[in-house]
């Protein structure tokens, strides 16, 4: 192929033809989409590094972003940019012809001599099953020639010495979108995204991966079927996505046959591993993955993560790192593409089912290991890692739905999830999976279950099914003689009972609660059990015993390094303090609790610590703060499908102050500041609340003013100043490192900094850091 097919042989300005670039690159028969972010990147890889592998699943556009950098970089190689088409070159002996071939050199070129003086860029397509000749003759040319560099594109990297890699993502969603719609006008002519049908057309977007070809296929297929009648036939893809280019290799040609052949150049233990790991919903770790599918023949347990390695490197998996510390792990995720590929495989050995069986079993004991790590200092990582594996939490729950006699094992994994359902702010989802095995457990496995879905009720404020569920789980309960629930059924009716201003048997039932978990010896239920007492105690005007149980809370908390119970203790604490017209006090505890339920990710106690904060505001002659604290609030009740989160009488609080400052601003006020509220992430909403946010508060600098710190983070942020870790920190004050840490953060959010550094450079400013008899000058 000739230079002119780069499109370069118009005339210029000056009515001169300019001369053609050397170069074999094809013209553009459609238009090029998006990819300007990547594009950036390679150009940027491609001048620092001389092989650069650009790797990627098959259809995810590899080929087409090569040759646009390819064309792009033109002007950097006088002597040209060659595209070397390896797709249809089975024997890798021939490599080196083909080579010659594209570069119209001699047959008998040598290739090193000949390249030796030349500047040129040199694009290997299609290398994944020629890996090895492709990686020789690479690092061959690149040490003979030092004016040549390669750009190669493979489903896996090449292996070669100096190589570079870019992981090619799918499409981002507007260019997904941009894409279908440019392929579907070219494909059917008058087509057009309308209001009809742009939910449909975003649909296949997301569905189909943001796989460019695959949103090709699905443009032809557009030319028998409406958008929304191609969406729900999704679930059998690779039957519908199987008319593409006559003109492209076969394996290009349909949806299927681009799998297929990535399937068939994966080892009979990848391909075993490949459709096992088709039974994970979205993300999946190490640990899940050992346990669900490892066996003794195909793929040992010992041999699990090299083949993991082997499947990201062939980009059948892609990996990332989640978390921090000691709870940071790999995540390994199939686009949905392959995945509903596996599952056909899978299907088809008869293993299915068996291999669902063992996906249930280790996310039910991952729900029960999670209680039993709940109240310590890893509570904050066991939430998040449930939210990491909420897919496969529902996917085990539907496992166990769907097949005869599993539901007790369903209903008791759904209750152990209770408190995750509360603190992930998905207590709406939590009680439809509770009604739904309920219906199918047998009657002695439903009293634990009937008392998670009664509480569940009471958060939403759904007296009428609260009252029947914890009824009949506590006529359960006693003829089981089950102490466990009996002492939850105990608890949550006292919460049924606060909830409709009954506030002496809600007394009554915390009292007996606290005993009963007391005789269990359940730390985490023992403390939520003070909370409530200290509320009720609050709400009643007793101050003295709401701060005693509060503090009997916090302790029991501080000795655990649990984080949770305690937020809710010290937000107590803070409604006492503000009660008692100390203003400065009440928000320094509610910054700490809001703080911790956001860290945790606990949506129901960042709301409370909103509504607290907004009634601080309100009383403190702050009417626009208030509106918008209000507004946020409001929207995290909406989120959490929880208005006020079962705590009925605080609407009163909330009712007189939210119209105090409604009254202070005037009604059109009230509502901006309020809708403005609403508007704020929860991220700016706390940042907002505590004024570290520089959005929400222009012009403030890092650690001028804003929240103030308590003397207990006024003692850490010296200690930092001083060079201590948490751990000497903890040991110095004689709490768990997790508090500690606790603190340094609560420090980090307060003064707006993201360094122990700026902590350490602050206290020294305000001369806080001399050790204790030391002089502070």
């Amino acid at each position: 192929m000739s230079g002119s097919a780069n499109g370069n042989g118009n005339a210029n300005g000056n009515g001169t033809v300019p001369a053609q670039r050397p170069g074999n690159l094809p013209a553009e028969l459609t238009s090029f989409v998006g990819r300007r972010d990547e594009l950036t990147r390679v150009k940027r890889l491609l001048s620092e590094a001389r092989l650069v592998t650009l790797t990627g699943v098959g259809g995810v556009g590899k080929t087409r972003l090569a040759l646009r950098v390819a064309q792009q970089a033109q002007r950097a190689f006088p002597d040209g940019t060659w595209l070397v088409e390896l797709a249809a070159l089975d024997d890798p002996g021939l490599l080196a012809q083909s080579v010659r071939t594209a570069l119209a050199l001699p047959p008998q070129a040598a290739l090193a001599e000949t390249l030796r003086d030349r500047r040129l860029l040199l694009v290997l397509d299609n290398c994944e099953h020629l890996q090895d000749a492709c990686a020789v003759l690479a690092e061959a040319v690149l040490r003979a020639c030092p004016g040549v560099r390669v750009l190669a594109t493979s489903r896996h990297r090449l292996g070669a010495h100096g190589e570079h890699t870019f992981a090619v993502p799918p499409l981002a969603l507007p260019d997904r979108e941009a894409l279908l719609a440019a392929r579907a006008a070219a494909a059917v002519p008058g087509f057009a995204v309308n209001p009809r049908n742009a939910a449909d057309m975003t649909a296949l977007c997301t569905r189909l991966d943001g796989l460019p070809l695959a949103l090709e296929l699905a443009a032809v297929r557009l030319r028998s079927l409406s958008p929304g009648e191609l969406v729900a036939r999704l679930d059998d893809r690779f039957q519908l996505l199987d008319t593409g280019s006559s003109a492209a290799l076969p394996r290009q040609q349909t949806l299927r046959a681009l799998v297929d052949w990535s399937f068939g150049l994966c080892t009979p233990a990848e391909q075993a591993l490949w459709t096992r790991l088709s039974v994970f919903a979205g993300e999946c770790d190490l640990e899940a993955v050992q346990e669900v599918c490892a066996d003794e023949d195909a793929v040992p347990r010992e041999r699990v993560l090299a083949v993991l390695a082997a499947l990201i490197d062939k980009s059948v998996l892609s990996c990332e790192h989640r978390g921090a510390g000691a709870g940071a792990r790999a995540r390994y995720r199939m686009l949905e593409t392959v995945r509903r590929y596996g599952q056909e495989r899978l299907a088809a050995t008869g293993g299915a089912d068996a291999l669902r069986g063992r996906h249930r079993d280790h996310y039910r004991g991952l729900a029960e290991r999670a209680v039993r790590h709940w109240f310590s200092p890893s509570q904050g990582e066991w939430l998040e890692r449930l939210r990491l594996e909420h897919p496969n939490l529902r996917a085990a729950l539907e496992f166990c739905v769907l097949r005869p006699g599993d539901a007790a094992a369903g209903l008791r994994m759904a209750a152990d999830l209770g408190t995750y359902w509360e603190g992930s702010g998905t207590v709406a989802e939590g009680r439809r999976w509770l009604d739904r095995l309920l219906a199918r457990a047998p009657e002695e496995d439903r009293a634990g279950g009937l008392a998670v879905a009664g509480w569940l009720a009471v958060i939403q404020n759904d007296p009428t099914a609260a009252e029947a569920a914890l009824a009949e789980a506590g006529r359960l309960a006693r003829d089981l003689g089950d102490a466990r629930v009996l002492a939850q059924v105990a608890l949550f009716r006292g919460m049924a009972a606060m909830s409709v201003g009954d506030l002496r048997l809600s007394a009554e039932l915390y009292e007996e609660a606290l005993a009963r978990h007391r005789e269990l010896g359940d730390p985490y239920a023992v403390a939520m059990s003070l909370f409530r007492l200290a509320l009720v105690a609050s709400t009643a005007g007793d101050s003295e015993s709401a701060v005693a149980r509060s503090e009997e809370c916090r302790a029991l908390c501080e000795a655990h390094g649990e984080l949770w119970a305690r937020a809710y203790a010290q937000w107590v604490l803070g409604v006492e303090k503000w009660r008692g017209g100390d203003a400065a006090a009440a928000s320094a505890l509610a910054g700490e609790s809001l703080l911790a339920n956001h860290r945790i990710g606990d949506r129901l106690g960042v709301a409370l610590g909103l509504e607290l904060l907004a009634w601080i505001a309100a009383t403190g002659a702050q009417p626009d703060r208030a509106a918008s604290l209000f507004g946020a609030a409001h929207a995290l009740w909406q989120a959490t499908g929880s208005p006020l989160a079962g705590f009925g009488l605080l609407a009163e609080c909330h009712e007189t102050w939210s119209a105090a400052a409604c009254g202070a601003l005037g009604e059109r006020a009230y509502l901006r500041g309020f809708q403005g509220g609403t508007a704020l992430s929860p991220e700016q909403a706390v940042g907002f609340a505590l004024r570290v946010d520089r959005s929400a508060a222009p012009g403030r600098e890092p650690g001028a003013g804003g929240a103030r710190l308590t003397r207990r983070e006024t003692e850490v942020a010296a200690m930092v100043a001083r060079g201590l870790t948490n751990k000497e920190i903890a040991a110095s004050l004689v709490i768990a490192q997790r508090t500690a840490e606790s603190h340094v953060e609560n420090i980090l959010a307060k003064l707006g900094f993201t360094s122990r550094a700026q902590i350490a450079s602050w206290a020294t400013q305000r001369q806080l850091a001399s050790a204790p008899g030391e002089s502070a000058v």
